[in-house]
């Protein structure tokens, strides 16, 4: 008898209680980062343990992730650079350079929607829409 891990299930139970927001911004992940942190008075910070990973035709990817956690509370906010040296961690999101993934925050689309109008005053930032993860084919690439 085997025994199978349902992953379905793991990456479904990631994505609970989660927004996610894809990012065009040509620039280099500590520049956006920088931007962020000044018009939102967050702190990203670059998370190396959470660094994904990946391995395609002998080489190595490495996309990396910034995380800020809310003082005081239970949300927390994940930015995943989307490309590493011509491979994309969301191939079916190729046109994002960046994946803004806001873990456990209740159902507010007011704190959601005043997060992407503070955005768009970034003068570098070119979109950022609401992604539903449902409809991503390898949305288990941003689990960790």
């Amino acid at each position: 008898m085997k025994l199978q891990l349902d992953t379905e299930s793991m990456i479904d139970c990631f994505f609970e209680n989660t927004h996610l927001l894809g990012i065009v911004a040509p620039m280099e992940p500590y520049k956006f980062c920088w931007h962020l942190n000044n018009k939102l008075n967050y702190d990203f910070r670059t998370r190396h343990d959470l660094e994904i990973q990946m391995r395609k035709q002998n080489r190595n990817y490495y996309f990396s992730i910034y995380e800020y956690k809310v003082p005081q509370g239970k949300m927390s906010h994940f930015l995943y650079n989307n490309r590493y040296d011509g491979e994309f961690l969301l191939p079916e999101l190729k046109h994002f350079d960046f994946l803004w993934l806001i873990k456990y925050e209740e159902a507010d689309p007011k704190k959601i929607t005043k997060i992407i109008d503070t955005m768009r005053s970034i003068p570098i930032l070119q979109m950022v829409s609401e992604l539903s993860t449902h409809l991503i084919k390898n949305r288990g690439n941003l689990c960790f």
